[in-house]
């Protein structure tokens, strides 16, 4: 069910931002501070795009919601999120009902503006979704869809590491405590029998959480020596001299391992089963034209990610980055149930009950309808 990612190009129709959350959540306004939410703002409709020669001129039936809102992060490992929106597939299936969108720079942020309901739906890592969905009891969200896999490696500096062996010992970053790939690294380095506290990222490894925005900068000045990164930020540090190391695809079987699910609150998707089915459905289509327009697809995502960071990704990093990530409908949740695994192991999680907290229904009603197979929530289903 995955697909290399490609470009797209369709009709951004109304967008809108959120805005004012501090407003509106002022218990979570110091751990929103990263995130970027953009103004209100209508975009300009492209009438040559696949979205607009799809949708014409005719008005989709209304669905229970007036709204939706929908959470992501300005980054390559969310690309069907970027090019969907641009190109307008989620608004065709959605018609009448509005789509305000909100980024985030780290999946705890996201996953407390989903238990907020300052979000609806939302990209993001599967290690906050299984937090999220373990300390709420199971009770908050649920994993709908798949979005992407790959696109995380190891890049050090030459002149410090040469082999896998000459890790240890050395400063390497990882994006946050416990976030997707802190838990892959610290997984890796008990497999190499190596020790390092969980909590403070000490031991024969120093394991360092850097934001990864300052990640290129704390290379260049020597703080560190190599990450444990997603794309783009990988092939970022690529380009002041560090070489990949390694791929963490070629840890898991047939090299795929979810890196993006789709996850939506328990209570809209109770609330308004139509409109999530709608998103799936933009979600799919999206996937399936990324597959088929991969170059369109690179600059669509670029774009949409110099608008809402004001700085577009030069070529030397967008090409490699995206040639190393997939996009996929399916969840992959066997390796999400190892990566809980893993983060149980290095200390970060207790024994999770992770039953139910995938729901692929409408998923797998979408995908039949599409003509493709269903996917598997590996036994964790609540169909």
């Amino acid at each position: 069910m995955s697909a290399h990612l490609r470009p797209a190009s369709r009709p951004t129709a109304r967008r809108h931002r959120l805005i004012a959350v501090a407003a509106a959540l002022p218990l979570f306004l110091g751990s929103l501070a990263a995130c970027g939410y953009g103004s209100d703002k209508k975009s300009d409709d492209d009438n040559s795009s696949p979205a607009a020669a799809a949708s014409g001129s005719t008005t989709a039936a209304k669905l229970s919601a007036d709204e939706v809102k929908i959470g992501y992060f300005p980054n390559l490992t969310h690309a069907t999120a970027l090019v969907g929106l641009k190109e307008g597939f989620f608004k065709q299936e959605l018609g009448g009902t509005d789509i305000k969108e909100a980024t985030f720079n780290a999946g705890p942020a996201e996953i407390e503006a989903l238990n907020a309901g300052a979000i609806d739906i939302g990209w993001i890592g599967p290690s906050p979704s299984i937090n999220g969905y373990t300390k709420s009891d199971g009770k908050n969200l649920k994993i709908i869809s798949g979005s992407a896999s790959g696109g995380v490696k190891l890049v050090v500096n030459p002149k410090k590491i040469k082999t896998l062996a000459d890790v240890k010992g050395k400063k390497i970053a990882t994006p946050q405590l416990g976030n997707t790939q802190d838990v892959a690294l610290l997984n890796w380095i008990s497999t190499q029998g190596w020790k390092v506290d969980a909590q403070s990222g000490k031991g024969d490894v120093s394991v360092v959480r850097t934001d990864n925005k300052i990640t290129p900068d704390a290379y260049k000045n020597g703080s560190i020596d190599g990450a444990w990164v997603p794309e783009p930020t990988a092939s970022k540090l690529v380009s002041e001299g560090a070489k990949v190391l390694l791929d963490e695809s070629t840890l898991w079987p047939d090299k795929l391992f979810v890196i993006t699910n789709v996850i939506v609150s328990q209570k809209f998707l109770t609330a308004h089963p139509d409109v999530v089915e709608a998103v799936l459905r933009g979600s799919v289509k999206t996937n399936a034209w990324i597959k088929a327009n991969s170059d369109k697809a690179k600059a669509d995502a670029n774009a949409e990610l110099e608008k809402l960071t004001q700085k577009a990704l030069p070529a030397n990093v967008l090409d490699p980055a995206w040639a190393s990530l997939q996009v996929t409908d399916d969840p992959l949740a066997s390796t999400a149930k190892s990566e809980a695994d893993h983060a149980v192991a290095a200390g970060l999680l207790d024994k999770p009950k992770l039953d139910g907290i995938y729901d692929l229904t409408l998923l797998n009603k979408v995908l039949k309808a599409a003509g493709q197979p269903a996917v598997s929530a590996a036994g964790l289903g609540s169909e």
